[in-house]
């Protein structure tokens, strides 16, 4: 039997359930969808847990972190452990950086320092006419927010706001290059490509963060370019030994921007509870299966 680990108020937004349930039938697969917030679960009763959609850890991340750890003394999470403890709070970004992933540029804001002294240095570092202040721990880009130089008030009120909730700070320029391009993101099964998607700019001037689970995305297929494989497959070849892994993950989705001179980099690394986006590409719910049968012998 194997677990999609969902939570009541993300059940029926979750698109991938139902294409994943169909292809898990049809392989034979027994499933169920379990709430990770549910009392009494026998987490041992499961051949595997898959982390699919329980949206809304990011408020509950101490509580989210203590039940991947007693899932995984029982049963095999994917992604394991030590995978999701890492990739929940996007620190990771700086550990990517620092091994020669081209990533976005970031900075952090922690919560007992000054914030007037961090977005100010900030600022001095890159010379972008707008940057984006969001929690370090988010996702949907929940609580994300597009400012201009001209609104550092605004900006400085949010940082403090995510402080007061003892909540870390990420900081990052705003690629103006998203507004046409999108973002392209990768998906990986088990370290092969399946299949890719165009994001639509999500983050608009003067529109307050989203209240919702997720901010609402325009989705499409898309053909990545050669350089956006290229970036995707080095991010690949890194993880397992980032995380001291003997092989690749299950899945992981890989987000791109292009940057001012229209190279791809980094923004964020999906290994927890990331879309997978199988109604955008034939097959992708099959050759999810097929790499979940071929590492856990369902």
């Amino acid at each position: 039997m194997l677990a999609l680990v969902s939570v009541a108020a993300a059940h029926a937004l979750d698109e991938d359930l139902a294409p994943l349930s169909a292809a898990l039938d049809a392989e034979g697969i027994a499933h169920r969808v379990v709430y990770w917030d549910e009392a009494f679960v026998d987490w041992s009763h499961y051949r595997a847990v898959l982390i699919r959609s329980p949206w809304d850890y990011i408020d509950k991340l101490p509580e989210f972190l203590a039940w991947a750890a007693r899932v995984s003394a029982q049963s095999t999470l994917l992604n394991p452990l030590e995978v999701i403890t890492s990739n929940t709070d996007k620190h990771y970004l700086d550990v990517l950086a620092q091994r020669g992933i081209h990533t976005v540029p970031s900075r952090f804001i922690e919560p007992e320092q000054h914030a007037e002294d961090g977005l100010h240095a900030f600022l001095d570092a890159f010379g972008h006419a707008e940057f984006v202040v969001k929690p370090a721990v988010g996702a949907g880009s929940k609580d994300a927010q597009r400012y201009g130089r001209e609104d550092i008030d605004a900006a400085l009120m949010h940082i403090k706001r995510l402080q007061l909730k003892n909540r870390s700070t990420l900081l990052q320029p705003y690629l103006i290059k998203v507004d046409d391009a999108g973002e392209t993101a990768l998906l990986y099964f088990n370290g092969v490509y399946s299949h890719a998607i165009r994001k639509g700019p999500l983050l608009k001037r003067d529109e307050g963060p989203t209240e919702k689970l997720f901010a609402p995305e325009e989705i499409m297929a898309r053909v990545p370019g050669e350089d956006e494989m290229a970036l995707a497959e080095q991010v690949i070849a890194a993880l397992p030994a980032l995380f001291g892994l003997d092989g690749p993950l299950a899945y992981a989705r890989i987000d791109l921007l292009c940057d001012e001179d229209g190279r791809p980099c980094l923004l964020e690394l999906e290994l927890t509870e990331p879309s997978l986006f199988f109604n955008y590409a034939d097959g992708a719910a099959q050759r999810f299966v097929s790499a979940l049968k071929s590492r856990l012998s369902l």
